[in-house]
């Protein structure tokens, strides 16, 4: 827009100068005023790409919280097919929590969702904002940026539900790109990463069997909040009272 308005601006000089200059050197001067004007403006076409990918995102991702994740985590009962529903879960953070180098990840999750949200097989996306939702990060013990794929099966004929398949993905704060991660779906490249079964497994691990998710999730908020200092005080008192 910007280039066709300067453009008109310069056709009425243009006109004017016509009986002086010959048509092949005001062409000449046409192209290579047009090719000034294209190349200023080159350097704003990723920023505008970056927002409009980020509002495409913002349509079809979800905000994990600690009230809403188990209800937006869990299989669609109205879906026809039989496999499960698998959920791209982007791990994020900011100055606390990611020493704000999330930013290039960020910008390639926007674009990969962009891309991946047309294919009619597409996974479900949401987001962990690490930096909002500390006590979730810490009680499914991961870090930003990273991506948790989910597949999350719908109840058996019996009423039984067969494990959630997790595997969590980190990803390069500097180097990683929106085709990183669409390759996960793409080319199913999540399934060379190995399931994960271990004890903070947020749907089958041991501290989310005994509901000691959101206790553990607070605690370690609280060590990480605590003062450096303070732990050894508190050991230095307890060995002088046992002594």
């Amino acid at each position: 827009m910007r280039c066709a308005s300067r453009l008109l601006l310069a056709l009425p000089a243009l006109a004017l100068a016509q009986e002086q200059f010959p048509i092949a050197d005001k062409i000449k001067g046409w192209l290579n005023q047009a090719q000034s004007f294209i190349s200023s403006a080159v350097p704003a076409v990723p920023s505008t790409m970056d927002a409009g990918a980020a509002k495409v995102a913002e349509h079809v991702e979800i905000f994990l919280t600690l009230d809403n994740w188990q209800s937006v985590l869990a299989a669609d009962p109205s879906a026809t097919t039989a496999g499960p529903d698998d959920w791209m879960v982007y791990i994020t953070g900011g100055n606390r929590t990611c020493y704000g180098l999330c930013g290039n990840a960020t910008i390639a999750w926007n674009e990969s969702v962009a891309l991946l949200s047309a294919l009619p097989t597409a996974p479900k996306f949401a987001v962990l904002d690490c930096e909002e939702q500390p006590i979730l990060c810490n009680a499914w013990s991961v870090g930003p940026p990273s991506i948790y794929y989910m597949s999350i099966p719908h109840a058996l004929a019996d009423q039984s539900t067969p494990a959630t398949t997790v595997r969590w993905i980190p990803l390069n704060r500097t180097s990683v790109i929106a085709s990183d991660i669409t390759t996960l779906v793409t080319k199913q490249a999540y399934k060379n990463t190995e399931p994960y079964e271990g004890i903070w497994h947020p749907f089958n691990g041991l501290i989310a069997q005994y509901d000691l998710a959101l206790p553990v999730g607070y605690v370690v908020w609280g060590f990480s909040k605590m003062p450096s200092w303070l732990p050894m005080i508190a050991i230095s008192f307890l060995s002088r009272s046992f002594m």
